[in-house]
């Protein structure tokens, strides 16, 4: 059982410029490794409550490339954690001096099926703020069930996601 508190609150406009901000020295550490960086997650989406995280999707057109930056990455604070369970990623994750996570960093390699998944799931949230709140009221029922268990309460997630992964394809396929 992992011990991580799991905290939600309400969304916040400023997580945004967050975004704006730390994503502005993330890609001045990166350079040319970088091809663009996305707002993904719960932060990014309007309205709705979210664990206090920053999550960015990077996408290089190299992995070697991105791989021999990583130390620029731990001189922000970054902790490398490699694929960290799914293969072709490279994962970072930044804490705050309390030792709580604020940054998340996941590299995909331009062509990864990851990048248009993730981006997709944010954008079909964006536009179907119903589903939204359902995805809110689930994160709501198991930050209660598992208060300190950040592991149950990702894994509670999962069928809801990829529920929402196949339901986002098909409309950003439907938009094509």
């Amino acid at each position: 059982m992992s011990t991580q508190r799991v905290y939600l609150q309400p969304h916040d406009s400023r997580w945004a410029d967050d975004f704006s901000r730390e994503s502005s020295v993330v890609a001045s550490a990166l350079g040319r490794a970088l091809v663009v960086i996305h707002h993904i997650g719960s932060t990014a989406i309007p309205g709705i409550y979210a664990k206090p995280i920053i999550d960015m999707l990077a996408v290089t057109g190299d992995l070697s490339l991105l791989d021999e930056r990583t130390p620029r990455l731990q001189a922000l604070g970054y902790e490398a954690l490699g694929e960290f369970g799914i293969p072709g990623r490279r994962y970072f994750r930044k804490n705050n001096s309390a030792g709580e996570r604020t940054y998340q960093i996941h590299a995909f390699q331009t062509g990864s099926p990851q990048i248009a998944r993730h981006l997709a799931f944010r954008d079909y949230l964006r536009a179907h703020p119903e589903v939204a709140r359902d995805y809110e009221t689930l994160k709501h029922r198991l930050a209660a069930a598992f208060p300190n268990d950040i592991g149950s309460y990702t894994d509670g997630k999962d069928s809801f996601i990829h529920d929402i992964d196949s339901r986002a394809a098909a409309w950003t396929e439907r938009r094509a």
